[in-house]
């Protein structure tokens, strides 16, 4: 199934996880051309993804959230974000193939994940591991605040989903707990699988990593039935991350709600 995505990240947790997240979802001739020339300038400082105010001159971790720093450039003018925002972040539209690969929820049933989980509807997806002790919890975290704040609405006109980035450990009875501990509810599904299936279903969200410790910190935003889809970080300010779900239900998407 095509649909189109509109890449976006958020300056909130440094130049490169924007930069990062454009790369992912391929973009247009033009803006790789920005992204080579923003990255060919010289790193003055290393910030974290998740804690930008975590910053250093030299290689490291994180004392927050134990994740590796990673080096922000600057170029060697002014830099205006805006247009960068606009150019790189937002984008063109590209097409996104989502394959229809079989899962497993929370409960142990089988689900084709488009057309069970995707289809006519505006969702909510992030990325976790039930081993996690780093940025899964918070991003679960958001999650399960953005459900307490849109209340009914979830489960009716809008859904959420966390997929596994570790479907050889996250049985659907880990993630039933795991979801517990958060009171996941109605709307919100987890999903696992066989890992070769899920190997394609991540890649096609541009969430593949080598090691599960490196997966993407974003949510991606998406109506089907209107053909919007935008990605977000995912720890966002709750007001903010349901402002951007709330533009996505109505059908529009633009860089002032896609950028924290």
């Amino acid at each position: 199934m095509n649909v189109p995505f509109n890449s976006t990240a958020t300056w909130a947790c440094a130049l490169t996880f924007v930069l990062l997240a454009s790369v992912q979802l391929g973009a247009h001739p033009q803006q790789q051309a920005q992204v080579t020339a923003l990255t060919a300038s010289t790193v003055k400082t290393y910030a974290c993804p998740m804690h930008p105010e975590v910053k250093s001159t030299k290689k490291g971790t994180c004392p927050k959230c134990k994740m590796d720093l990673q080096p922000v450039r600057e170029a060697a003018g002014p830099i205006d974000r805006e247009k960068i925002v606009a150019s790189v972040a937002v984008g063109e539209t590209k097409k996104l193939m989502i394959p229809d690969v079989e899962v497993l929820d929370q409960e142990g049933n089988t689900l084709h994940f488009y057309s069970d989980l995707i289809k006519g509807k505006t969702v909510a997806i992030n990325f976790i591991f039930t081993n996690c002790t780093t940025i899964c919890p918070p991003l679960a975290a958001t999650f399960a605040r953005v459900q307490k704040e849109m209340g009914e609405k979830v489960g009716k006109d809008v859904y959420f989903i966390s997929i596994s980035v570790d479907p050889l450990t996250d049985t659907p009875e880990r993630l039933k707990a795991w979801g517990a501990k958060f009171k996941a509810g109605a709307g919100w599904t987890f999903v696992t699988g066989n890992k070769e299936e899920m190997d394609k279903l991540l890649s096609a969200l541009g969430a593949s990593v080598s090691r599960r410790e490196d997966h993407t910190p974003s949510v991606i935003i998406a109506n089907d039935s209107k053909n919007v889809w935008t990605r977000s970080y995912g720890l966002a300010k709750i007001s903010q991350m349901v402002e951007v779900i709330e533009n996505v239900m109505a059908g529009r998407v633009d860089k002032e709600t896609t950028t924290p």
